[in-house]
């Protein structure tokens, strides 16, 4: 009796216990105002092309076509002029033009269909074009790149069990089947590998022949029963002819080991228009099928960054896969600062995503420290407090995850940190599983590996001690402690 009334006594003032509650209450809750507001305001529209100078007499079976919207796929800045017309002001062209001469890591290439999803009153500040069409000015100016930055800085390629199977969590596989896309984003994380090479970056070509190459990726995995997942990449696969897709992806779906197959794609958001071709329609259903059929779950994963790049077209792509017993469509983004870093940005796209293209949103990575993308970075702590923002609002099931993707760790959540210097930026992770080139690495589980937040987000002493500790020619680092 005595315990029970010391803990009555530690009962918060104004907190009733269950004995003060009346038997009758009385409907009190009500819609209060929210800092963010829903229903989404964005009407879900197919943008009229014809407002775009290069586009004005375009038909809408042209435009619905694959064939035209890669034949006008835009490669450079005389055809990114011509599309656009006086809305490319003198001054951004100069812009992009300095960029792609000493900045850009990825070559120029949009189709038509995200060229519309752009605010061509207002191309400096808007949001597709800041990632897929970057500007010098754009760039950080004392920090492009973070003195730890790398071509290939999640180590995938170091990770290779053959050419392009990338071994690096316990049961799952990355399998990139080629290694170019229908479009291309300035922050790609393979563009080691990914895309024609550019002043700053003479890409990786694969060796192996492709033929032989998806041969031994499929001999890999035969040999090993530990693997379950495979993720279908690249590249993009809305580049491989679909005979090739199909026979590949039916090939996986005949071990038995293998459950689970993610085809990875932003081509279903940046030329939707292809998986609405009566050949890939015909291979995607006997994909569907067969999965169906096998027990085996196939789903999509795409990335979109930003709400006005989701349109009708992208949905009716979607429905179809639905149609063909795929299990979810998924939306994987990556957090850049310009384009959707703020709590509003985020949840307006996850709510397009959800409501209007039926799309799960599933993660937003942080980008990846690859050279000349500190502009776009954003630190730990800022991750989590957009994680913090966008609780509560969407569906459990569809709140993202924000995920650091540290280099030889894997995807962690962004509060998953062991320990964290917010002054240097520097966070130290931990793993409960060796990737393929850890198997007799006895320390494996027990080292910390760091991750570098953006220098110019660091209080000054932090910036100041960054400064110290890079040599000012190479701007590589001298010592980390």
């Amino acid at each position: 009796m005595e315990a029970f009334q010391t803990a009555v006594e530690t009962v918060p003032a104004g907190h009733p216990r269950s004995a003060d509650r009346p038997g009758h209450r009385e409907a009190r809750a009500h819609a209060a105002e929210q800092p963010f507001r829903y229903p989404l305001e964005r009407e879900f529209v197919e943008p009229d092309w014809r407002r775009l100078p290069g586009y004005r007499e375009v038909t809408t079976e042209q435009w619905e076509s694959a064939q035209w919207q890669r034949s006008h796929t835009v490669k450079n800045l005389r055809e990114l002029k011509d599309a656009l017309g006086s809305h490319l002001s003198d001054e951004l062209a100069r812009d992009i033009e300095r960029d792609m001469a000493e900045r850009a890591t990825m070559s120029m290439l949009l189709p038509p269909q995200m060229m519309n999803t752009m605010n061509e009153q207002d191309l400096y500040a808007d949001p597709v074009r800041r990632y897929m069409l970057p500007a010098f000015s754009d760039r950080a100016v004392e920090w492009a790149s973070h003195p730890y930055s790398a071509r290939d800085s999640l180590h995938e390629a170091d990770m290779w069990a053959v050419e392009g199977l990338t071994h690096r969590y316990p049961t799952k596989v990355l399998a990139e089947l080629l290694s170019t896309c229908p479009q291309y984003c300035g922050h790609c994380t393979r563009m080691d590998l990914v895309g024609n090479s550019t002043p700053q970056v003479a890409k990786y070509k694969f060796e192996i022949k492709q033929p032989d190459r998806h041969r031994l990726m499929l001999e890999y995995l035969a040999a090993t029963p530990s693997v379950r997942d495979v993720v279908v990449s690249g590249g993009d696969i809305a580049n491989l002819p679909i005979k090739r897709l199909e026979e590949f992806v039916s090939a996986l779906m005949d071990l038995p080991n293998i459950r689970d197959i993610r085809l990875a794609t932003k081509g279903l958001m940046g030329i939707p228009q292809h998986f609405l071709q009566k050949d890939v329609l015909e291979g995607m259903e006997r994909l569907g099928r067969k999965a169906v059929r096998r027990g085996v779950d196939i789903s999509i994963h795409t990335h979109v960054n930003h709400a006005n790049q989701l349109t009708p077209l992208v949905a009716k792509a979607v429905e179809h896969f639905f149609e063909f017993g795929f299990r979810e469509v998924r939306n994987q983004g990556v957090l850049l600062r310009g384009v959707n870093t703020t709590p509003k940005d985020l949840l307006d796209l996850c709510f397009t995503l959800l409501d209007s293209a039926k799309i799960m949103p599933y993660y937003f990575y942080m980008c990846d420290m690859i050279p000349n993308a500190e502009h776009w970075r954003t630190a730990v702590w800022e991750a989590q407090d957009l994680q913090h923002a966008i609780m509560g609002y969407l569906p459990g099931f569809a709140t993202p995850r924000i995920v650091c993707d540290v280099p030889f760790v894997g995807k962690r959540w962004v509060h998953q940190l062991e320990d964290y210097d917010r002054e240097k930026g520097v966070s130290y992770w931990t793993k409960n599983y060796r990737t393929g080139i850890e198997y007799d690495d006895p320390e494996a589980l027990s080292r910390r590996h760091p991750y570098y937040d953006p220098i110019y987000t660091l209080p000054e002493p932090g910036q100041r001690w960054w400064r110290e500790h890079v040599d000012e020619e190479t701007r590589e680092p001298v010592r980390v402690s």
